[in-house]
């Protein structure tokens, strides 16, 4: 993590190729050549680039079912990526993980999660027992609004404040789990929650990567200087549907005026309106390029042989650790 400020060029690439990635994918998913349904994260690629943007590379980073954008912004390789996606063997987990499991330990990313909030207990874990090998390594928890009616969330709350450990629970809050308004499903404030467990907490403008930035950058240096953890609360909102399927079903939780009205902050445009047009139009250049590259990659890999469907299912064997 860098000491000086945002790179804003850097946010931009970022939140472009996640956008531009997904809407690779939702094309692809179309044309059955992605199985089944996906959970896009476009309008809210802010998040995850400037969280992603506050760590180190060893650093942790646990995720949702709507992961792709975690994935990327932690540095994961496109073509892996969306052969992943795609369920081909050259993907990231050899076609095994899909769209809600994929990871790359590599990058210290544990895994997007289907379970709602399913992914926090995994980063506690982690910079836990990073701490016992000497290793001072912060995870970012991503789950969303609908993770803090979850009782796992709570007692990894109370856990991480007790043991100070440096956890940033990063809530991104696009305003409803599936169709149900946050406001329906969890009482008082969820900062004011965070804070009663004794962590720095805070509301930050998740269409905005600077600030999420700047926000995730404070979490992380009190974490590595041993102040323990901190919520951050992002106010974001995703343009498309909780899933693909969902345009199917005609569901009408949600006006045009609504979405439209958040649209005006979208966070391409946010970032774009800081930097000069020949810049954007270079890096948007090279993102097409990028993607352009992975897609022939992706379609490169073969299916997985049926005959090895048990492979990679169980654990070869635990790494004791020297003590015990």
């Amino acid at each position: 993590m860098s000491d000086a400020g945002a790179d804003v060029a850097a946010l931009y690439r970022t939140v472009r190729t996640i956008r531009r990635f997904e809407e690779t994918v939702e094309e692809l998913t179309a044309a059955n050549e992605i199985p089944g349904t996906v959970h896009l994260y476009i309008g809210e690629e802010a998040v995850a680039s400037g969280v992603c943007a506050a760590l180190d590379d060893a650093d942790f980073v646990t995720s949702t079912h709507r992961g792709h954008g975690h994935v990327i912004a932690k540095g994961a390789a496109l073509g892996p990526m969306l052969a992943e996606l795609m369920g081909r063997v050259n993907g990231l987990n050899k076609g095994r993980g899909g769209s809600m499991h994929v990871a790359d330990l590599s990058l210290g990313v544990l895994g997007a999660n289907g379970i709602v909030a399913g992914g926090i207990p995994f980063a506690l874990g982690a910079t836990w027992a990073a701490g016992q090998e000497g290793e001072h390594r912060v995870a970012a928890a991503f789950f969303g609004d609908g993770g803090l009616a979850q009782g796992l969330l709570h007692e990894c709350m109370n856990w991480a404040a007790l043991w100070k450990l440096p956890v940033i629970f990063v809530c991104e809050d696009n305003g409803y789990a599936v169709s149900l308004p946050a406001s329906a499903s969890a009482a008082g404030s969820p900062v004011g929650r965070a804070r009663s467990y004794g962590m720095a907490a805070e509301e930050v403008d998740g269409m905005d990567a600077e600030a999420v930035y700047a926000a995730a950058r404070a979490a992380a240096s009190r974490a590595r200087s041993g102040d323990g953890p901190t919520y951050l609360h992002m106010k974001t909102y995703r343009f498309r549907g909780h899933h693909l399927g969902e345009a199917v079903l005609k569901l009408a939780y949600r006006t045009t005026e609504e979405i439209e009205s958040w649209r005006q902050r979208d966070p391409l445009t946010i970032l774009a309106g800081r930097l000069g047009e020949a810049v954007v139009a270079g890096i948007d250049a090279d993102v097409e390029a990028e993607l352009k590259e992975a897609l022939e990659f992706a379609r490169g890999g073969a299916l997985p042989d049926p005959a090895t469907a048990a492979d990679y299912t169980y654990a070869s064997g635990m790494r004791p650790r020297e003590g015990i």
